[in-house]
């Protein structure tokens, strides 16, 4: 392979934080509600925080973010929670009871923490990664892998779909997002 298809396959399997950033500005997302993940804090979280588009609201708890989710779609607010799966897993309760079972537009970014991108999340050797999807779809949960940039355009359609049809969806976060190159956004 030369050098310029190496290039090409590699920019294929990245991620941008920005293209996310702006999928989300799309699908008219006004809160951020999250706990810090080591997967989307430098190219999702940071930028956020300086995004004076959004009002970001910093929660202890993830489970907090349901109720919070909830309450503010009840004030036509659109709200995406921001977390890593462990945190998701920790949620499970609050998410079968408030966004399966009351059929709340919980959205959800859900950082595969330790996934290897090149495998399917199914396929990993992480317990805890292995079973999101399965959980999901035992509960009747939509979700996305949005692993590359090629996969940003799920996002816009997915949230616009679970405010719509009053339902939860989980756009799992499969590789780290790059952060922009630009200093401020």
């Amino acid at each position: 392979m030369d050098a310029l298809a190496e290039g090409v396959a590699a920019n294929a399997r990245e991620l941008h934080g920005a293209g996310i950033i702006a999928a989300i500005k799309a699908s008219g997302i006004q809160y951020i509600l999250a706990v810090p993940d080591i997967v989307t804090s430098s190219g999702l979280l940071a930028p956020i925080a300086c995004d004076k588009d959004f009002r970001l609201v910093r929660v202890c708890k993830e489970d907090e973010c349901i109720g919070i989710a909830s309450g503010l779609s009840y004030s036509d607010k659109r709200a995406l929670i921001l977390i890593q799966y462990t945190g998701f897993l920790d949620s499970l309760n609050a998410i079968r009871g408030i966004a399966v079972e009351y059929k709340q537009p919980i959205c959800m970014m859900v950082g595969l923490l330790g996934h290897d991108p090149e495998v399917a999340p199914r396929a990993s050797p992480r317990y805890g990664v292995r079973i999101i999807e399965p959980i999901c779809d035992d509960m009747g949960l939509a979700h996305h892998l949005i692993s590359v940039d090629a996969d940003v355009g799920k996002i816009q359609p997915a949230i616009e779909r679970a405010y719509h049809e009053s339902e939860p969806v989980a756009l799992l976060i499969g590789r780290r997002p790059k952060p922009s190159s630009r200093t401020s956004p």
